[in-house]
């Protein structure tokens, strides 16, 4: 049986063009038009993906608050945005509350199945855990737990969305060494443009910055990517 697919858009043709795509590729879809229906399915059960509009009805922040909702649900759950919206305040906004991606609607539809995949495989490759030893990784004040998920910063968690996690430990395994936004992305098994991967890496940074205002381990290299350099 294949994964379900919830798809939260208050317009029936994009909806049901979405489902009808991804129907065919053998996903299960539920479709809801509203933050109030959606409530009520995601509290009897969770999908495997989320695909939310913004603005839903009359409530023009409806996604957001469904957003913030399910990430308290699950940790886990690739939730991307999908909206007409194409500013940074918004993408930054959807990036901030926990979702993996923010598209706008002019995606194609073969665009949008391959991030819809990647999301896929990275949730396989989550459960294909490491040997135990490898399971916590330490660096000076840093703490990676890859069994838990879990980040810790001078002994306080860091909360960090998934594919922010797994960014994450791609710099950290690698202290020194700079990895491009596309080995981000490959890490990270997502697919994004530059400047949600700068999104990414910001919003990184500014949650260090709530619990260390010296935090600055993570380096950009103009022109080729990022590390992990603590002095």
């Amino acid at each position: 049986m294949g994964k379900h697919i919830v798809i939260v858009e208050d317009e029936p043709s994009i909806r049901d063009n979405y489902a009808e795509m991804l129907l065919r590729q053998g996903y299960q879809v539920s479709t809801y038009a509203t933050k109030q229906t959606a409530e009520t399915a995601f509290n009897s059960n969770i999908p495997d993906l989320v695909l939310l509009d913004i603005g839903l009805d009359d409530e023009i922040e409806g996604g957001f608050d469904l957003c913030r909702q399910l990430r308290q649900k699950s940790e886990t759950l690739p939730i991307i945005f999908l909206t007409a919206r194409d500013n940074d305040f918004d993408t930054i906004s959807g990036l901030r509350l926990g979702a993996d991606d923010y598209l706008t609607k002019d995606i194609s539809l073969p665009h949008l199945s391959a991030r819809i995949s990647a999301l896929f495989r990275r949730a396989k490759a989550i459960h294909s855990q490491p040997p135990l030893e490898d399971k916590l990784l330490t660096i000076n004040q840093l703490e990676i737990n890859l069994e838990r998920l879990e980040i810790r910063w001078l002994d306080q968690i860091i909360d960090l969305s998934l594919t922010e996690f797994w960014m994450l430990h791609s710099l950290v395994k690698h202290p020194g060494h700079v990895k491009s936004r596309d080995q981000l992305m490959d890490d990270a098994s997502t697919v994004v443009d530059d400047s949600t991967i700068t999104s990414h890496i910001k919003r990184i940074r500014q949650k260090f910055n709530q619990i260390d205002d010296n935090f600055d381990c993570i380096e950009t290299i103009y022109g080729a990517g990022y590390r992990w350099r603590c002095h």
